[in-house]
């Protein structure tokens, strides 16, 4: 693959707050299962883009201002390089890369390439401009007869991308090096029985209200840009929400087994529910700077990404988060000295452990025991002191309760440790 994308898609400026000097100040901070994790890492990272952003009209799409991060790789959203709904263990890797190296990956958002309808008539019908539509939207949707027999979600995710060396047992390190936008629009939808509303919903009682949302007023076309310097998105004329890109679904190949969330058939695991694999698992803090860690389970860890947001408050309460195509550069790094069984993750400020479950009681207690087993093995606490640390200076987050499986993480504060 070259590593130069194409320039044709409606870039905005970098979100790169990571590059050299972060992820060294990162290294530092590490200690225990995170410095282990993290010595594949001491190569030096990504520089940073210059930080160049200029102020905007509101609704103005300003041209980028910032050159996009350089990587070893490029993969770009065409057909033949994602999957639709689902994780293949048996597709043919869309890229081979060495440890340590970095790619800049395209993704696709499903709100405008998964529908019936032709993306250019659905998409102008919103009165998106014909010309902000991208031609791997139109690719793509070309291709989905194809593959409709074997979609079990609506996703759509880019890879698999293969890591030399990484085998099952080993961890693979995900470095968010940047998040980028690629459009200068997103979607969100909501409904009458959306989100936490809906009548499958684990919380429904007979009963229960729905919302007065009528059916035509349920899908948001969100335009994003430039206001006072910072990339926001135009809710209203006078709501403005800061864009937090980051990929909802961060995964390598699962090993799917029947009766798991999501698994309707050996070795199919659609993308709706999270796991212990990654996925969809829909924090909105893996972003931009942000290291996360997932256990491997084929050779070559098999990486996917997708799901694309430019924003959503934790919980994506509604079912969706403002579905925009971004494209992300990472470094992906293979370690072989540990092992985990759950995603977990880290930034500057914060350790974070994750619980997944059906239930949130029993996805919270999840997170609490992750909490705790790494206070005890990494920080040398007894579980008595390690509970009660979780319980004073712990916050436990819920992420999000909208994909069968819910996600609550517990986000370790690095400055309460001293050494």
């Amino acid at each position: 693959m070259s590593n130069n994308d194409p320039a044709n898609d409606h870039r905005k400026p970098t979100h790169s707050h990571g590059g050299s000097r972060t992820c060294l100040r990162q290294l530092a901070s590490r200690t225990g299962l995170f410095a282990s994790l993290a010595l594949a890492v001491t190569v030096a990272c990504t520089a940073p883009a210059n930080d160049a952003a200029g102020t905007g009209e509101a609704g103005s799409d300003p041209a980028a201002t910032t050159q996009p991060i350089e990587a070893d790789h490029f993969v770009p959203s065409t057909p033949e390089n994602v999957a639709w709904g689902w994780f293949p263990i048996d597709k043919v890797p869309v890229l081979r890369m060495q440890s340590g190296e970095t790619v800049r990956v395209n993704t696709l958002t499903s709100a405008g390439a998964g529908q019936d309808e032709n993306p250019v008539a659905f998409l102008t019908g919103l009165a998106i401009p014909r010309e902000e539509i991208h031609q791997d939207v139109l690719d793509f949707w070309a291709s989905r007869d194809g593959r409709l027999r074997d979609r079990q979600g609506s996703h759509i995710i880019t890879g698999p991308i293969h890591v030399e060396g990484a085998e099952p047992g080993d961890v693979l390190a995900i470095e968010i090096l940047s998040v980028e936008t690629r459009a200068n629009w997103g979607i969100n939808s909501t409904g009458a029985r959306s989100g936490v509303f809906s009548t499958s919903y684990p919380g429904f009682r007979e009963g229960d209200p729905a919302l007065d949302i009528p059916p035509e007023s349920g899908r948001h076309v969100i335009h994003t840009g430039m206001a006072d310097g910072v990339e926001v998105a135009f809710l209203a004329d006078d709501i403005h929400v800061p864009l937090e890109p980051f990929m909802g679904i961060l995964a390598v190949a699962p090993d799917p087994v029947m009766g798991q969330p999501g698994v309707s058939a050996p070795g199919v695991q659609g993308s709706t529910p999270p796991g212990a694999f990654g996925g969809n698992l829909d924090v909105k803090h893996l972003k931009t700077g942000t290291t996360v860690y997932l256990p491997v389970f084929h050779p070559g860890g098999l990486f996917y990404v997708g799901d694309p947001h430019g924003a959503q408050g934790d919980g994506e309460v509604s079912g969706t988060a403002i579905e925009q195509s971004l494209t992300g550069t990472f470094r992906l790094s293979v370690h072989k000295d540990r092992s985990i069984d759950a995603p977990m993750a880290e930034n500057d400020e914060h350790y974070i452990l994750m619980g997944i479950d059906i239930d949130l009681d029993r996805a919270t207690r999840h997170a609490v025991r992750a909490v705790v087993d790494f206070l005890v093995e990494e920080k040398g606490l007894t579980p008595a002191k390690a509970l009660s640390l979780a319980s004073i200076a712990v916050d436990f987050r819920i992420n999000e309760v909208v994909d069968i499986t819910q996600v609550v993480s517990g986000f370790i504060p690095k400055s309460v440790f001293l050494r």
